[in-house]
């Protein structure tokens, strides 16, 4: 049983961006040599979450005036209230309690099963990092549990 990780570094440009990850991961599965076993890859971020989904761009579009609706940047978030909020500030803190809202609808890791080598996904599905945010860096862990 070999036990592997790797970290993708990336920069997001715009919000609600759908950062295509997949063909990185299989990258790293394929260099592993690993044959069954499990691909962990985990988000380190609470407004940029991993998604499992189809890489089409008129369904992109959907998905971003889905998630324009569901969470509007103009509601009254008490996160966004700085004269009353006194945990988790940083200098360059910014007015985003719309995207912490919305990251509670989707999961911060994604575990895909490994048979004969490949990630077992249906036809159309791919691996999503989901920029919930403004643009900055993202971190995304890849854990890999298996035998060659």
């Amino acid at each position: 049983m070999k036990i592997l990780n790797k970290v993708i570094q990336l920069n997001t440009k715009e919000e609600f961006e759908f950062i295509d990850l997949t063909k990185a991961v299989e990258a790293f599965l394929a260099e592993t040599g690993i044959q069954n076993g499990f691909l962990n890859i985990q988000t380190m971020h609470t407004t940029a979450p991993l998604v499992l989904n189809e890489n089409e761009p008129l369904l992109l579009d959907d998905f971003k005036n889905h998630l324009a609706q569901l969470s509007p940047k103009d509601l009254p978030y008490r996160h966004n209230d700085f004269t009353i909020r006194t945990v988790n500030i940083c200098q360059d803190e910014c007015k985003n309690g719309h995207s912490h809202c919305l990251a509670l609808h989707f999961p911060s890791n994604l575990t895909l099963n490994i048979m004969d080598g490949k990630l077992q996904m249906g036809q159309w599905q791919r691996i999503f990092l989901v920029e919930l945010d403004k643009p900055r860096q993202r971190q995304v862990q890849i854990q890999i549990i298996g035998e060659e």
